[in-house]
């Protein structure tokens, strides 16, 4: 898995993952405040509730703040910037990921999604998560306005949490990729992704508390911006090795050889990332295995014949 995730070059594929996600954080949280502005305006109790209840999943920057934010007012030009610029960065992020996904499948070039299907798979997602997201953050509002003890609420928020990032993940690796996989395939990979999401979340608010809780103002400031940059890069890359799982694992791409010798996993993986460069439907890939950088001992590359349409 490591291996192939260092073949894939996907170490920078996270960056992008990473910058996006940057952006949409912030957005998203202005799109959020201004509906509970204007939704929740009479009753500011439940409003706090609901903001809190979102702001814990909120990598790094959100525990910092809930402490912050008073009561909501709704604003329509506020409402209007944070919905545009919420889609033009979470597309940016559906994109990076798809983008990343299409190189760990080895999708070739002219098969992956165009303009406007890739936009279309990116808000579907993004409107999946939406969803679910606002349901399970009612449903522990209900339950806490129920009179349910903090213990009970915390397990069924952390639960919540789970299933949340674990419908995300397996939506995302079926989605917004060109490559024709399964439920199946991409679950184990979710599994993983889930995991490694809920820990960070839990660093993240050590990371609050220990580090900004104590800190000035002005250093506290600059802290949560390079926290919450290396957070995102870390989750991004971790999301990243989650998904170069499903790939190994459906693909059967092990063991891989450590020593310079080619096995067979070392073909199957080398021969799919040759294919994916196929940029036109004429264009054929054929793939051959010599004894030295891919000739045939005795032979030179002057001698190796081209690869027409074999």
């Amino acid at each position: 898995m490591v291996k192939k995730f260092l073949d894939d070059g996907a170490d920078a594929l996270g960056v992008q993952v990473a910058y996006w996600g940057f952006f949409s954080v912030f957005a998203l949280l202005l799109v959020f405040a201004s509906i509970l502005g204007f939704a929740f305006q009479s009753d500011p109790g439940l409003q706090k509730q609901l903001l809190d209840s979102t702001l814990e999943r909120m990598p790094v920057i959100g525990p910092q703040i809930s402490g912050d934010i008073g009561s909501l007012t709704g604003s329509g030009v506020a409402l209007a910037v944070g919905v545009v610029g919420a889609l033009w960065t979470g597309l940016g992020v559906t994109l990076a990921i798809g983008n990343a996904l299409d190189r760990i499948w080895a999708v070739p070039r002219v098969n992956r999604s165009g303009f406007i299907s890739s936009r279309l798979r990116g808000l579907l997602v993004l409107a999946a998560f939406g969803s679910i997201n606002v349901l399970s953050t009612v449903a522990v509002g209900v339950a806490t306005a129920g009179g349910v003890g903090t213990v009970v609420t915390r397990a069924l928020g952390l639960v919540c949490s789970a299933l949340i990032d674990l419908v995300l993940f397996a939506a995302s690796f079926r989605l917004l990729t060109a490559a024709q996989v399964t439920i199946r395939q991409v679950l184990p990979g979710a599994v993983l992704a889930a995991g490694c999401w809920l820990g960070l979340q839990a660093l993240g608010g050590a990371f609050v508390t220990q580090v900004l809780a104590g800190s000035s103002q002005t250093y506290g400031g600059f802290a949560a911006v390079v926290g919450l940059l290396s957070w995102l890069l870390i989750a991004s890359e971790l999301i990243l090795i989650a998904a170069e799982l499903n790939v190994v694992l459906a693909r059967r791409l092990w063991p891989r050889s450590l020593t310079g010798e080619l096995v067979d996993a070392d073909k199957r993986a080398l021969r799919d990332t040759a294919q994916a460069a196929q940029l036109d439907s004429r264009q054929h890939i054929a793939v051959r295995f010599g004894q030295r950088a891919g000739l045939p001992s005795g032979r030179n590359a002057r001698d190796e014949p081209a690869d027409n349409d074999d």
